[in-house]
């Protein structure tokens, strides 16, 4: 047995391996992937025609600026921006606008009592406009500096408790929202590309830094509030009377100017009256004195 050998044992048969798409090299499996169609983008929700934009208010959009973003964006606004332009600004959809237009114009007119619904705005160019907002639509409007302690302080004076939020820019009226949050009340608020959605229940994708889009804005959502509640002077078919300059940001210098200039018109038209009047009554008796004139002679 000392000198008996040990047999080896033969090698195991080759196993023949079948071409499967995990033997490809990982460049070529990358190269394929970034060749795949990429899967085409979400549908927004269906809106009825009635309420779809017309070209109309989408040329006022445009005109307004509504559209122009920031050079910074947000993750949670991505999804609201159209393209970038070459010099860093943002696009922002204007179907995507006016869809949560709608959206947030459905929400108010859920609420039974108009003067539930709250609308604050501490940026100058959104004051004037929900002031008239709140004017034509009966909410409570709040401009200006926001008291903290409004929503949650039942000591305060002017402590409110609103059913819906409605915030002009969500950076300068974070206290209103935090206190919203607090209370468990609903918010809308106009979102730049740049604006966080934190406390935010619809967002209204816009531009909230220009007093021309803030006026617009507001006008639209006022109309279609109007519209949706049936009201008598405001319908689909004849349109709405107020034009969308009354929401405009107006400068005290320019206001106190105008006023100026319609206070010297004023005085203008006075004296060209009481000359006028004047000449009129020079002229009434030159005409008396020639007829008595006229009857001596004869």
């Amino acid at each position: 047995r000392h000198g008996a050998t040990k047999k080896k044992r033969p090698p195991p048969p080759a196993q023949h391996r079948h071409p499967c798409p995990s033997s490809r090299s990982a460049r070529h499996f990358t190269s394929s992937l970034q060749k795949a169609p990429s899967p085409p983008p979400p549908a927004m929700s269906q809106v009825p025609p009635v309420l779809k934009a017309r070209e109309e208010d989408i040329a006022m959009m445009l005109a307004s600026q509504v559209h122009i973003g920031t050079r910074n964006l947000e993750p949670d606004m991505e999804q609201y921006v159209w393209k970038r332009r070459n010099d860093g600004l943002y696009i922002i959809d204007l179907r995507k606008t006016y869809e949560k237009l709608v959206l947030a114009a459905r929400v108010i007119v859920a609420i039974e009592n108009p003067k539930d619904v709250a609308l604050v705005s501490a940026r100058p160019y959104g004051q004037r406009a929900v002031l008239k907002y709140a004017s034509y639509t009966g909410a409570n409007g709040l401009a200006g500096r926001f008291t903290p302690g409004t929503f949650t302080n039942q000591i305060q004076k002017n402590f409110v408790e609103p059913r819906l939020l409605v915030a002009t820019d969500p950076r300068t009226d974070h206290q209103p929202l935090r206190e919203a949050s607090y209370v468990n009340v609903p918010t809308v608020a106009f979102c730049h590309t740049d604006a966080p959605l934190r406390y935010v229940d619809v967002a209204v994708p816009a531009n909230n830094k220009g007093k021309h889009a803030i006026g617009t804005l507001y006008w639209l959502l006022a109309r279609e509030v109007l519209y949706l509640r049936g009201s008598t002077h405001c319908n689909r078919q004849q349109g709405w009377d107020v034009m969308v300059d009354m929401f405009f940001y107006r400068d005290p210098e320019e206001v106190e100017r105008d006023a100026q200039e319609q206070a010297l018109l004023e005085a203008a038209n006075a004296q060209q009256a009481q000359q006028f009047a004047a000449a009129q009554a020079a002229a009434a008796g030159a005409a008396r004195r020639w007829q008595a004139r006229a009857q001596r002679a004869r």
